[in-house]
């Protein structure tokens, strides 16, 4: 779809905006809406029952709201449909959609004066909103704007025009959407077969041809005849023994805490020494090679090798397989389906979902043959990595769109592009 693009521009003597259209109308923020700054909510206010205070984390999908039951000034209310606005972390703005709820003191509820749309005011604060805490931040660790930065110049059009382009807006970037959602469907899909490759493999092994043999093991019912089914501690040695951290040559080795591991592929996301972590209580002295497991919350798979003689958490258990088990193997497996069904249920007996070392040493491990075993890391390694192609690609795809959108939406509320034809091409 085209749309006409003649029209007369001035030059806004702001470097960002740049030229605007010269029937546009200079204006702020504060003066097309109303924004009605929330309530600081405590602790002690939360209950079981009554409306859901409404916080950044419940703008952005986020974790079940706490509740206050009491009665507040109606201003400080939310209604499903609303327009809000994040002023701090997230800088974003947001419909609300779901039940009457109570505004805490980092959400602004924006109500249009006579001069602007709720549907446009959606897509001006997106482009707005980074500006301002640019302009607003003075150093601050975190990302705010204060009520009076809403004073800054803006150029709005009008009330016909602001229909236009959130129509524009919402038709255009719903297709945006659409697509970063194929990808991000894409994703998943190649995330469960990351996941399938590793169970598969390390469970019944790599070759259609092999004899399967019960195991009257609930979690892994059937493994290759050939290969032998054991208690972990047959195979696998859990280090023990903890060195102080502060002392050298420790508190310049690489540190690894369960923060440092990517759930479910083993992958370390950050390095960083015990001493830049100002680590202070005992850690393990984990050697170049060795699996590195996090006992706490074993449900989120983070396993990783040892890039160099380091530390570890003693959140984590160090451990290697010698020469029967392959470390490589054995942390594959670890990722598994069937060895975190093991892990889950030992763990769930306590309060916090831990697996101590009696419990991993009685869970049943599947051992190949060692050159299997090799043979098995070696596949496994293979599909991974072009699995791992398409998520990158498809996270730069991701990227690549949201990007078009931001763009999108800043040129139409700043005028660089004309839609006014946009509401009569719909008619």
């Amino acid at each position: 779809m085209s749309f006409p693009t003649h029209q007369s521009i001035f030059e806004s003597g702001d470097p960002w905006l740049g030229e605007v259209p010269s029937h546009w109308k200079r204006s702020a923020l504060k003066h097309v809406a109303n924004y009605q700054n929330g309530f600081a909510f405590k602790p002690e206010d939360w209950s079981e029952s009554g409306r859901p205070i409404i916080r950044i984390a419940q703008l952005t999908g986020g974790s079940e709201p706490n509740r206050y039951a009491g009665i507040l000034d109606e201003r400080v209310s939310v209604a499903d449909g609303d327009l809000l606005f994040s002023w701090s972390a997230t800088l974003d703005s947001f419909y609300w959609r779901g039940e009457p709820g109570w505004l805490n003191q980092h959400i602004f509820k924006v109500t249009p004066t006579n001069e602007a749309i709720k549907a446009f005011l959606f897509y001006l604060i997106k482009v707005w909103a980074e500006k301002l805490a640019d302009f607003d931040a003075h150093g601050s660790t975190m990302r705010h704007i204060k009520k009076e930065s809403l004073a800054q110049l803006i150029y709005i059009p009008p009330i016909d025009e602001q229909r236009a382009i959130a129509g524009f807006l919402d038709e255009e970037t719903a297709k945006i959407d659409a697509l970063i959602g194929e990808q991000e469907r894409l994703m998943e899909l190649l995330a469960e077969k990351r996941q399938a490759v590793i169970s598969n493999a390390t469970s019944v092994g790599i070759s259609s041809q092999i004899e399967l043999t019960p195991t009257n093991n609930p979690w892994l019912p059937l493994i290759p005849k050939h290969w032998r089914f054991a208690n972990f501690q047959r195979f696998v040695k859990i280090a023990e023994g903890q060195v102080n951290p502060e002392d050298e040559p420790y508190r310049s080795m690489i540190l690894i805490a369960p923060n440092h591991v990517e759930s479910g592929t083993g992958r370390l996301i950050e390095t960083e020494t015990a001493g830049e972590q100002a680590a202070e209580s005992g850690k393990y002295l984990c050697r170049k090679g060795d699996v590195i497991y996090s006992k706490i919350r074993p449900g989120l798979r983070k396993v990783t090798i040892a890039p160099e003689d380091c530390l570890c958490s003693a959140d984590m258990y160090p451990m290697s397989g010698g020469n029967e088990l392959q470390n490589e193997f054995l942390a594959f497996f670890m990722l598994s389906e069937a060895f975190s069904s093991f892990a889950l249920i030992e763990s769930d007996r306590v309060a916090m979902p831990k697996i101590n070392r009696e419990s991993l040493k009685a869970i049943k491990v599947p051992v190949p043959p060692i050159e299997e075993q090799i043979e098995i890391v070696s596949f496994i390694q293979a599909e991974l990595c072009a699995i791992d192609s398409l998520v990158v690609e498809s996270k730069k795809g991701i990227q690549l769109l949201k990007e078009r959108r931001a763009a999108l939406i800043t040129d139409a509320v700043t005028g660089k592009i004309d839609v006014r034809g946009f509401a009569a091409s719909q008619q």
